[in-house]
């Protein structure tokens, strides 16, 4: 149970860090640069030579704990799926599936419904209240050839 608590804790403090943002130089005066970060390449660039006004820069320090690196902030590790198949093997208590953005309906049903089976979360579920319009087709299928 303390682990738990620690690995909760841990996921607040990485959540409190993520305030600090590295602002490209020279951000404010250009529109055209995206805000991504490069590093200040200038012989006489005060923000290479970090003079504090002009912005932090990425380095050792500013990461997120270890335990918690790469972690869902519910607290599990993304597992992104494809299909059914992917979902053997997978720790219901450690690891939370992701259905890919190019799955289909049919199947995505499938999915949604196996890993509900096997205690898994699902981060991207969608509402299933419309999925039984299939089972319905099934089912009078099996009535046609039941009055046969």
């Amino acid at each position: 149970m303390e682990m738990v608590d620690e690995k909760i804790r841990l996921i607040r403090v990485r959540s409190q860090k993520t305030g600090c943002t590295f602002q490209r130089q020279c951000l404010h005066s250009k529109k055209k640069l995206k805000d991504a970060w490069r590093r200040p390449r200038g012989l006489t660039s005060k923000q290479r030579k970090q003079y504090k006004a002009k912005g932090a820069h990425p380095q050792a320090g500013y990461g997120s704990p270890v335990a918690v690196r790469g972690m869902h902030p519910s607290g599990y590790f993304e597992v992104l799926v494809n299909t059914p198949a992917e979902l053997e093997g997978l720790n219901p208590e450690e690891q939370a599936v992701r259905i890919a953005s190019g799955v289909g309906k049919r199947k995505r049903i499938e999915i949604q419904q196996k890993a509900l089976e096997a205690g898994l979360k699902v981060l991207n579920a969608k509402d299933l209240s419309k999925a039984p319009v299939e089972e319905a087709v099934e089912d009078d299928v099996e009535e046609d050839e039941a009055d046969e």
